[in-house]
């Protein structure tokens, strides 16, 4: 009798019913309003939403969508989405999928950006900032320990990883350089010391069940996911065009020195080097935006992050606030339109960061989906991602040393950002708090000290 109750307990759920283009419409629209926590966090969503609750996608396939994803640059959270859309509603599903995951963040962002920007002198204001840039620092800290703990399994990995970290701080080596000759040393030990390079399986395999899925574990490939060598060339060449006619506009209309032209053109290598996710292109972003190009300034590139931290979508999109200050402050369309310069210049940077991802999904994604081989790209993402843990942490100091030393090390030293990052750290590290929850309540501080007038 308990045999017979245990097979009928274990019996596949009968799969749901067919998704209409309208319904995952709507799904993706929310989804674009709730996707805070980062990746790990809007992962978790998706993976309850779609698996667990919806049962569109079955376990196996999520993940196997999910370590495809993993192995691109671009970021992984916005490029599930976008797949997982491509694979139920075509083209267009992908795209509204993509789109609506960074939509609302776009426009919150530039909101934001202008309130920041044109009120910042604001006492209120100011003083939110001012306990938000220390627990951004913890943020950054706890981000190096998160992805460290993951990626350093050996000392070949924290070698790699003490290496970055020397060359980016010690010797100002550029991060795209910093990535190439961390893939290369991937490649290399992946054929000769394959045991150290081995990822152990990233986000692993699994054998949960949350009953039959839309697309299940052997549900047949659709028509539309099979791979053609024709339709993969035609999405290059759209691609392509879509990257180049734009360019090429700006460029025309212009010059190559405008600052949209530049900012068009410095996002496109930016949305190329961003594996490890955000925190491992922002030391990049600032050294162009910042050191090279002076689009802002050092307090505004971290302001610009907590903003980043405080709204849905990939946090990646703190790329939008850069573009909408730069845009704002050298006033590309005049002093009597700055607003619409901040915004347009937001929106190119948003499209030229974020254009490689939908091209990747679209081009790559049928490969993954008709041969359901292992990715070949194991070994040069991990030495990358144990590169990034170096280039994170020059990325903590960096702040650390602009939040705390205001002035320079000659100057007076902020005892007060130093308590909130402490505090913030040991809300992260040992009470597991929420990410919005720490910057929520840091804000308070910062605010209270503020009107207090002790800072």
């Amino acid at each position: 009798m308990s045999n017979t109750t245990e097979l009928i307990a274990h019996q596949p759920v009968e799969a749901p019913a067919p998704v209409s283009f309208w319904e995952a419409f709507r799904f993706w629209l929310k989804l674009g309003f709730v996707s805070f926590g980062g990746p790990a966090g809007q992962i978790a969503i998706m993976h309850q939403e779609l698996v667990e609750r919806r049962r569109w996608i079955s376990e196996k396939r999520f993940l196997h969508a999910l370590n495809y994803c993993m192995v691109l640059p671009g970021p992984e959270a916005q490029q599930l989405a976008t797949y997982i859309g491509w694979l139920m509603h075509r083209t267009w599903g992908g795209i509204v999928a993509g789109v609506l995951f960074l939509l609302p963040s776009l426009f919150i962002l530039i909101g934001l950006s202008w309130v920041y920007i044109a009120y910042g002198d604001v006492s209120w204001v100011a003083g939110l900032f001012y306990g938000i840039k220390p627990a951004v620092t913890a943020i950054v800290v706890h981000a190096a320990h998160r992805i460290g703990s993951r990626a350093l399994k050996n000392n070949v990995m924290w070698a790699i990883a003490a290496a970055a970290f020397v060359a980016i701080f010690a010797l100002n080596i550029p991060f795209p350089y910093i990535v190439i000759a961390a893939a290369l040393i991937g490649y290399l030990g992946g054929r000769f010391l394959p045991d150290y390079f081995n990822s152990g399986g990233g986000h692993g395999k699994t054998d949960k069940s949350f009953g039959t899925a839309l697309f299940d574990d052997h549900t047949p490939t659709p028509a539309h996911a099979m791979f053609r060598w024709s339709r993969f060339s035609m999405i290059l060449v759209s691609g392509a065009l879509l990257w180049a006619v734009p360019l090429f506009a700006l460029w025309s209309y212009f010059g190559w020195d405008h600052t949209l032209t530049q900012m068009a053109w410095f996002f496109t290598k930016a949305a190329l080097l961003t594996f490890g996710g955000a925190y491992a292109v922002l030391p990049y972003v600032y050294q162009g935006a910042v050191g090279h190009y002076g689009w802002l300034t050092p307090t505004q590139m971290i302001d610009g992050l907590a903003l980043g931290e405080t709204t849905p979508g990939p946090l990646i999109m703190v790329v939008a606030f850069v573009g909408f200050i730069g845009g704002y402050v050298q006033a590309v369309f005049g002093t009597d339109m700055v607003f619409l310069a901040g915004a347009v210049a937001a929106t190119i940077v948003t499209w030229f960061t974020f254009l490689p991802s939908f091209i990747f999904i679209f081009a790559g994604a049928p490969f993954i989906e008709t041969t359901h081989n292992d990715l070949k790209f194991t070994a040069p993402l991990t030495a990358i991602t144990a590169a990034v843990v170096g280039v994170i942490l020059n990325l903590a100091l960096f702040f650390c040393y602009h939040i705390l030393w205001p002035e320079g090390f000659d100057g007076r030293f902020e005892w007060i950002s130093a308590v909130i990052a402490v505090a913030a750290g040991i809300a992260l590290f040992r009470y597991k708090m929420n990410v919005m929850k720490v910057i929520g309540m840091s804000a308070l501080v910062g605010l209270a000290v503020s009107l207090m007038g002790i800072n």
